[in-house]
């Protein structure tokens, strides 16, 4: 893992705070500083010290040392919209230059630092800026969590295979069962495993909380 990761998804919705967490607890058992970030956050409610996203919050709560706010969340929007749509809206041009400085903090303060996208990986972060760039400029590899739900494996695949032509490695892939009642999930899970070409790090079953325990194997 180097210094740091980056978790992206097959969509959103699919679990990407809930294996980020179960990231930082594993690297967090084994005796690291472990942080987790959130660059970019849309759908976050108003309080009285500002935007607060859940994401970020469950992040920041399973992270030691704990990241003050603004290092784990450098752009927050109310709106649960695209956030380069969210962006735009409130006249915020979102730039690598803040959130390197976020990271680097982080870095500083931490063994290992895990960084959560928005969305799937294709997810614009502004109108000039991809995750590939937020990822490439932090230089970190990517862990792939994938939500085991009828048409997982071309999601899957075709996310893999962009991660891949964006010039970005695959660490290593998660498997998320959102859907308790989908059909042939092993025969799924199967067939990812042949085809993904990236080892699998864990999987998490539907409605387990696996926090302390889950993915230790990412890291050997």
């Amino acid at each position: 893992m180097n210094r740091g990761v980056f978790v992206t998804g097959t969509d959103t919705g699919i679990g990407k705070t809930y294996a980020s967490v179960a990231l930082l607890a594993s690297l967090r058992a084994r005796g690291l500083r472990a942080v987790g970030m959130k660059p970019v956050a849309s759908g976050c409610r108003v309080t009285p010290q500002g935007l607060r996203n859940e994401d970020t919050e469950a992040l920041i709560a399973a992270s030691e040392p704990a990241p003050t706010y603004a290092d784990g969340n450098p752009y927050a929007f109310e709106p649960a919209i695209a956030p380069h749509i969210a962006a735009r809206e409130a006249g915020v041009e979102i730039e690598l230059a803040p959130l390197r400085a976020a990271y680097a903090r982080l870095a500083r303060s931490a063994d290992r630092v895990v960084v959560e996208g928005v969305g799937g990986w294709l997810a614009p972060l502004s109108e000039t800026l991809m995750q590939a760039d937020l990822a490439r400029a932090l230089e970190l590899p990517v862990i792939l969590v994938v939500g085991l739900r009828l048409g997982c494996l071309n999601h899957a695949l075709l996310s893999a295979r962009a991660i891949r032509a964006d010039g970005c490695t695959l660490l290593g892939w998660i498997a998320n069962h959102i859907d308790p009642h989908m059909a042939r999930a092993e025969e799924n899970l199967a067939t990812l495993r042949a085809r993904l070409a990236a080892p699998l790090l864990g999987v998490l079953d539907h409605g387990e909380d696996r926090r302390d325990t889950a993915l230790s194997a990412v890291l050997a």
